[in-house]
């Protein structure tokens, strides 16, 4: 069958047709308008057997129409709940896939794919499944093993000071992230949290983190964290998020994982979204989804949403894998850190890097310009390979820039 997958950007091509090597992919321009799918994509889209894949919360509208007209299988693409060795994911191939067939599993809007799953499978009943999970959540303590994995530089009581009363973390995320607007249906800031967690626990230390995307200028900042600075302490440092969570007693969240994390250390999780996690009797919810009327235990939940419902991939071969075979391998990993920096394109003595190579020399100077425009994550793509960095811009004036600088072969 063939697959037309949208909103791909040209990094993610290569691991997508090695992990799915029995999809026939046929990869849509990142920016496309509606003309040019009605005059280029559509005929191709109608004369084959094939299926939609969408990076993302949702087809662009031609797309949608086509697929429900035709009746086409959507699959909605994201990264696992397990998906890098490496703190920041960047350009890496994740570790862990999820699809969904009806939406997004951070739509709170209308049930996905792990929803239905949560509310109507008999966990209890599938005794090795709930052995599995047992496990799954011990290794994953005993390990410090995250989303997102890093070796931990400072201690908590390094960062946090000593622990004097309860202590309350308030995790911030990216206010324009698809999770939030898809996942909180009554609007909240970062901020709001801050304000929500400080009048609730008045005689608590309250720690505010902000989304390391934002602190490293990834991503843009929606709200200041210095409006709130006198009613919590603001936490810049990196930590990994096992560590960060280590001595904290409550979690206020929006829609965050670490909210789900934190549940699997027994902390308490107010939530004041509705993440996929919510709605099972499990965390203190402001905003109630009346489809979720099921009480899971926290082994159940894990086992729907790490077990069952993602699809794992070996970092090497890309072929599929068990999630307990990538907990070991980023468990190697860690032990290693070094082999955990991203590869520099390779030296060669010509081709688009020039005679002898010396637009590696470019690297150095070009950097600088990135970080100006950009941020911290631009330069690291960029070092990691120029040339399809520059091919992946969405201004064409920064891609003609690029093939000048780097002639694309």
């Amino acid at each position: 069958m063939s697959t037309f997958a949208i909103h791909v950007t040209e990094w993610k091509r290569p691991f997508l047709v090695r992990n799915f090597p029995d999809r026939c992919f046929h990869f849509l321009p990142k920016h496309l308008s509606e003309h040019d799918i009605e005059r280029i994509w559509k005929p191709r889209i109608l004369q084959r057997t094939c299926e939609l894949l969408v990076w993302g919360p949702a087809l662009p509208p031609p797309l949608a129409a086509i697929a429900k007209e035709r009746n086409l299988p959507v699959w909605f693409l994201e990264d696992g709940f397990l998906r890098s060795m490496r703190p920041s994911a960047s350009r890496t191939p994740p570790l862990s896939l999820i699809l969904d067939s009806r939406t997004p599993y951070f739509d709170c809007r209308r049930p996905s794919d792990l929803e239905v799953l949560l509310s109507t499978y008999d966990f209890e009943a599938d005794a090795v499944l709930m052995e599995r999970a047992r496990a799954g959540i011990a290794v994953l303590l005993d390990s410090g093993i995250s989303k997102y994995n890093g070796v931990p530089k400072r201690t908590a009581e390094e960062v946090y000071g000593a622990k004097t009363r309860k202590r309350v973390l308030v995790v911030g995320q990216v206010e324009d992230d698809a999770s939030i607007r898809y996942g909180c249906p009554s609007p909240m800031t970062n901020n709001d949290l801050v304000r929500l967690a400080a009048a609730e626990q008045p005689e608590a230390q309250i720690l505010y983190k902000p989304h390391p995307d934002v602190l490293s200028r990834v991503r843009p900042a929606r709200s200041d964290p210095a409006e709130v600075a006198h009613l919590c302490e603001v936490i810049t440092e990196s930590l990994p998020l096992a560590e960060a969570l280590r001595t904290v007693d409550h979690v206020y969240t929006i829609t965050s994982l670490a909210g789900f994390e934190a549940l699997l250390r027994r902390i308490r999780v107010t939530t004041a979204g509705s993440p996929f996690y919510a709605g099972w009797g499990l965390t203190d919810d402001r905003q109630p989804n009346p489809r979720r009327d099921r009480s899971l235990s926290l082994e159940a939940l894990f086992a729907g949403a790490y077990l069952s419902y993602p699809r794992y991939f070996d970092p090497v071969t890309g072929e599929e894998a068990s999630f307990e075979a990538i907990v070991a391998a980023i468990k190697r990993q860690l032990e290693k850190p070094d082999a955990r920096h991203p590869s520099r394109p390779a030296w060669h003595p010509w081709g688009p890097y020039g005679f002898l190579g010396w637009r590696h020399l470019l690297t150095a100077i070009v950097a600088p310009a990135i970080r100006l425009a950009g941020n911290d994550r631009d330069v690291e793509d960029f070092r990691a390979d120029p040339i399809v960095f520059f091919r992946s811009l969405s201004d064409r004036r920064l891609r003609l820039i690029g093939r000048i600088l780097y002639p694309f072969e």
